[in-house]
């Protein structure tokens, strides 16, 4: 949630200044993200050691990223949330961060990758690390710290967070209805907001459904819904169940058609060929347009259903495993070799569930590109701790939330609808509508993959067969979508 440029050599002698939105000492600069619901607080009083803090602004848990400076060192630490993840490159003696890793972009070379990092990103083995797909470019994980000295750079990781390995039995009389009903409402009431204008990712799901009514029961002074229409069957019905939640709410309603802006559609931040994160969210083209008509209105924070899916997980802690990826024909050799290392270096188990930190970092970063503070009360430590607790009866199938919005007056199909919405045939139609002429234009000539080769050679396969069958693989998302990023940051 800041970017900077820091210099050890201005260390000795700090003398930093505000001045333009910036704190600058010397060659050194510090500048939170510009968004209103964050403040940064600068503390110089032990001198020639500062401290600066960029923090949302709220008395409850806040996320935060923090700073220290003295002589010959500095080091920068992160809270629980990871609501913007902060993106570091270390160059001769100075240290470069940004929540916006295309701030980065001149220490970053499309051609010096990690291969581990593409494997995991070609084969949807995602993991939650402090690498990236760049050589030399990390994240600052939660609770993480890194440091520089003249001896270099450096990440530390934390101790594994402690989770609660199994649920409890509920106490007689005990509602556990009522009591996600209050904790959820208190996590939105403290929400870092100053004019009271928010907004809400309304799907008609129920993880989105059960923020909306928590936000209704926390009356902000004004509240905009805003939500992706997928399109068909499914899409009319998704639309009924959001007309519900928003006339029952009382929201200011916007709907997006997701069909007019899907993957690689011509405006959208691929098909110009703007810099962009390569790992970024497969739908930024339409959640782009939703943020900007959010910011449009002016919200000042967005709430999400992020961390629904998992906190509502009823596996045993002690014996989750992760499924089997799915066979990706085009990998060469160096990407299979690097199969093998997709489980090194990873950050520990995080306070937070890992799928929704995953999550902020794709998603929450345009969000403050549009001047918007993202906030997912579902994935906030309360919540997560309150549903670790809770016997499994309660999350299978998400059963409290949707007996939730039954007790709401919501319909049954409102409640627990038969078709849940997904944004499979959007994908479908970017892949084919938008995407096919990418893979053509890579069989010409690519960054990414060794034309003469059996990934090449197994690409133009897919392409051939793409014409032919009625799906085209999804997997090839992936590989177009890293090919057009890399190349928007050369």
């Amino acid at each position: 949630m800041l970017s900077m440029r820091l210099r050890l050599a201005d260390l000795q002698e700090p003398k930093w200044r505000s001045q333009g939105g910036r704190w600058i000492n010397g060659e050194s600069w510090i500048e939170p993200a510009n968004v209103s619901t964050l403040v940064m607080e600068v503390n110089d009083a032990q001198a020639p050691r500062v401290r600066v803090r960029v923090k949302e602004c709220k008395r409850d848990e806040a996320d935060f990223v923090s700073l220290t400076m003295e002589p010959g060192q500095a080091r920068l630490a992160a809270g629980v949330f990871g609501t913007a993840p902060l993106y570091l490159t270390e160059r001769a003696g100075e240290l470069h961060a940004s929540w916006d890793l295309t701030l980065l972009r001149p220490y970053i070379q499309a051609d010096r990758l990690v291969p581990r990092v593409v494997a995991r990103t070609l084969t949807r083995q995602h993991r939650y690390t402090s690498e990236t797909l760049f050589e030399g470019v990390y994240r600052l994980t939660e609770r993480a710290a890194a440091t520089l000295t003249p001896h270099g750079f450096s990440i530390h990781y934390p101790e594994p967070a402690e989770h609660v390995l199994e649920p409890r039995t509920l106490r007689l009389g005990v509602d556990p209805l009522a009591a996600l009903d209050e904790l959820l409402t208190d996590v939105i009431r403290q929400a870092p907001t100053a004019s009271g204008c928010v907004g809400v990712e309304l799907s008609g799901g129920a993880d989105s459904g059960n923020v909306a009514l928590a936000v209704k029961a926390a009356r902000f002074p004004e509240v905009h819904s805003f939500g992706l229409l997928v399109g068909g069957s499914t899409g009319r019905q998704q639309g009924e169940r959001r007309r519900a939640f928003v006339e029952h709410c009382g929201f200011r309603d916007t709907a997006t058609p997701a069909m007019r802006h899907p993957p690689f559609c011509p405006g959208g931040v691929r098909a110009l060929c703007k810099p962009h994160d390569p790992a970024g969210a497969f739908y930024q083209e339409a959640f782009d347009v939703v943020r900007e008509r959010a910011a449009a209105r002016r919200c000042e924070v967005m709430f999400t259903g992020n961390g629904g899916d998992e906190i509502n997980a009823h596996h045993s802690r002690t014996q989750a495993e992760l499924p089997t990826p799915e066979p990706v024909p085009w990998l060469g050799d160096k990407a299979i070799r690097a199969l093998a290392e997709v489980n090194e270096h990873l950050a520990p188990i995080p306070v937070l569930p890992v799928p929704a930190l995953m999550a902020f970092g794709m998603h929450n970063p345009g969000f403050l590109r549009a001047r918007i503070w993202p906030v997912s009360p579902l994935a906030h430590p309360r919540i997560v701790r309150f549903m670790e607790q809770l016997p499994h009866e309660h999350k299978r199938g998400k059963a409290l939330f949707r007996e939730r919005i039954r007790r709401a007056g919501l319909p049954e199909r409102v409640a627990a609808p038969t078709e849940p919405e997904n944004f499979l045939a959007v994908l479908e139609k970017g892949l084919r509508s938008y995407g096919l002429p990418v893979l053509d234009d890579m069989l010409k000539e690519s960054i990414l993959v060794d034309l003469g080769y059996v990934d090449g050679q197994a690409l133009a396969k897919a392409r051939r067969n793409a014409d032919s069958t009625p799906v085209v693989p999804h997997l090839l998302c992936d590989v177009l979508a890293l090919e057009v990023g890399l190349r928007s940051l050369m």
